[in-house]
């Protein structure tokens, strides 16, 4: 990948040069600039040690006039946990999370707190995926002897930092893809044995899951871009979704030294209609309520990129204020332009010392790049005993087909037929080239099917397997069994042919956001999705039964036994009846002249 940054310099104005020489000089290569010229260029207040913070906030237009704002957070700490060290030093780095990756022996750690479902057809894709509710997937250390009762430990330990309800994950939704889900980190590693994946779909998320997660940054939500994510704005818009990964890295080129990559990550889609302003106009103001200052002061980079690759002359929005840096990087395999503002630089504030970036829409014209890789879910059939799952992946290329990877994780009271599992592509049957299956135990563990089908170009492959639903003990409904079960997103994992070259190098210096998924051939870029949760309804008894016949039996109780007990032993005694007023008037009267009373 090679990426390009754009930036006016008082010596274009003294060089008398041709004009398309000039326009190419305009141009230059991040990794020059990364060097020392931008040391001269942009100046950082905090010098480089063996911990790092970075901070991204990316922008990027959407079509329909809502606006897609992506937060990226990276916190780089020189040491491995692999070798058995043991530290008790923490600078940037979270200790209560530090110490949770030490205590458990964990390699890599993944999770994800989702709200809404990714709109990929209207949207695009996200740069980082994550399902509907909660998500969270953990390679250990090989030198954990019992995985299943970390597994449990750890999500415990995870409910209390987050505040969630991962102590909900047992046994009976957590599975071990063989092929899905490899380490994003360094190390080959091929023991699946290692690996834990479980999913929460209803899991809502809300402020309490947000205040932990700001509190392991370095600088809080006091300075910075942590600044904007005020509660009752993330959470007032159509999507919203917040994770952390926790990978080891290369520090260098030769990958000589390694650090601990710490990534969090907050995506949030604002819709025009539910903001209450109806216009297409965004501003951090109209966003977050807030405006920006300054950066964090512990952070080596901080930078606001806006994404105006469809929008070159600003002939469709109108971004102010108006910046002269500019920057170009393969994204999602298509090169794109992004307008950059530097935060570490005092200018970048102006004369007021706050940025309050907007966007004004001109235009309704434009057309978004279609994805190439989409899929989605659903559930077919009628009555409450059988069922039928239907998976449907569309391949947009126009010439080119490519292989994926599907990771279905069912629950156990829908028992899925094996037996009816078909793949049709354009009305043809297509034989997935790898089939993996562990079937469900009862009250256990789920079902879990992967599959690697090769899609054909400009087509849609369905996948299709009947089930039965299973009659639940009583004691296992929900409290709302009538809603309905959840069943966790389908994943679909492939290499998407890429339009552009992509660049191997990741240690290359590179925007956050372009720069998590390793990269392995210059032709495909990775990609993950997922398809919608499904909500199935089992047979459910009718629990006002119940509620009925406690109803007639305390009725019963208390009329016929109460009133019968009452009669046994209640004590009568004969009272004669009190006087009246005048008897006794009369009898005071007597009294206090001496005489007895009547």
């Amino acid at each position: 990948m090679a990426a390009l940054c754009k930036s006016s310099s008082p010596n274009d104005a003294k060089d008398k040069v041709d004009p398309e020489a000039a326009e190419e000089t305009r141009w230059e290569a991040t990794e020059e600039v990364a060097g020392a010229d931008e040391a001269d260029r942009f100046p950082r207040e905090v010098p480089r040690s063996s911990d790092d913070f970075q901070e991204e906030l990316v922008f990027r237009p959407l079509h329909s006039g809502d606006i897609y704002a992506s937060f990226q957070f990276r916190t780089l700490w020189e040491t491995d946990f692999s070798k058995g060290n043991k530290v008790s030093h923490y600078r940037l780095f979270p200790k209560s999370l530090g110490q949770v990756i030490s205590k458990f022996s964990i390699r890599e750690l993944h999770i994800s707190f989702t709200q809404g479902y990714w709109r990929t057809m209207q949207w695009g894709q996200p740069f980082l995926p994550s399902p509907p509710g909660a998500e969270l997937w953990v390679w250990f250390q090989d030198s954990v002897t019992d995985v299943d009762g970390t597994w449990k430990e750890l999500t415990n330990v995870l409910s209390g930092i987050f505040c969630a309800s991962l102590n909900f994950i047992d046994s009976t939704n957590t599975v071990q893809p063989s092929a899905s889900f490899k380490p994003l980190g360094l190390g080959n590693v091929t023991d699946h044995h290692f690996l834990r994946y479980a999913t929460l779909p209803r899991e809502i998320v809300c402020t309490e899951n947000l205040t932990p997660w700001k509190k392991l940054l370095p600088c809080g939500s006091k300075a910075g871009l942590a600044v904007l994510l005020k509660s009752e704005k993330v959470f007032h818009s159509s999507f919203h979704s917040q994770a952390v990964h926790v990978r080891p890295v290369c520090q260098d080129p030769e990958c000589k030294t390694t650090s601990l990559e710490l990534r969090q990550t907050l995506n949030v889609v604002f819709d025009i209609h539910t903001s209450g302003q109806g216009k297409r106009e965004w501003s951090l103001f109209k966003m977050f309520s807030r405006t920006l200052s300054e950066a964090c002061p512990l952070a080596s980079s901080s930078k606001i990129y806006v994404d105006i690759t469809e929008n070159p002359q600003g002939e469709l929005f109108e971004l102010t204020p108006a910046t002269s840096l500019l920057t170009q990087t393969v994204v999602l395999g298509d090169r794109r332009t992004f307008s950059v503002f530097d935060l570490t630089q005092q200018s970048t504030f102006g004369s007021m010392r706050s940025l309050n970036m907007a966007i004004r829409w001109k235009s309704n014209e434009g057309n978004m790049l279609r994805p190439l890789l989409h899929a989605e879910r659903y559930v077919a059939g009628y009555g409450l005993q059988t069922g039928e799952i239907h998976s449907l992946m569309y391949n947009h290329h126009p010439y080119r087909s490519f292989s994926v990877l599907l990771l279905d994780s069912v629950p156990w009271y829908l028992r899925l037929y094996i037996h009816t599992l078909t793949v049709t592509s354009k009305g043809k049957v297509n034989t997935p080239s790898y089939i993996h299956y562990e079937p469900s135990k009862d009250r256990l563990r789920p079902h879990l099917l992967e599959m690697l089908i090769q899609l054909p170009p400009n087509s849609v492959t369905e996948v299709t397997v009947q089930f039965e639903r299973a009659l639940l003990k009583w004691t296992e409904y929900t409290p709302d069994p009538n809603h309905g079960f959840y069943v966790g997103s389908s994943v679909v994992s492939a290499l998407v042919p890429s339009i552009v070259a992509m660049d191997t190098n990741n240690t290359q210096a590179r925007p956050l956001f372009a720069s998590f998924f390793p990269v392995k051939e210059e032709s495909s870029f990775f990609v993950r999705v997922y398809t919608e949760p499904l909500l199935v309804n089992l047979p459910t008894p009718d629990f006002s039964m119940p509620y009925n016949v406690i109803c007639l039996t305390c009725t019963v109780v208390a009329v016929g036994y109460g009133s019968l007990y009452n009669l046994l032993t209640r004590s009568f005694q004969v009272e004669e009846p009190s006087p009246g007023l005048a008897k006794r008037i009369a009898n005071v009267i007597r009294r206090m002249r001496g005489v007895p009373p009547l």
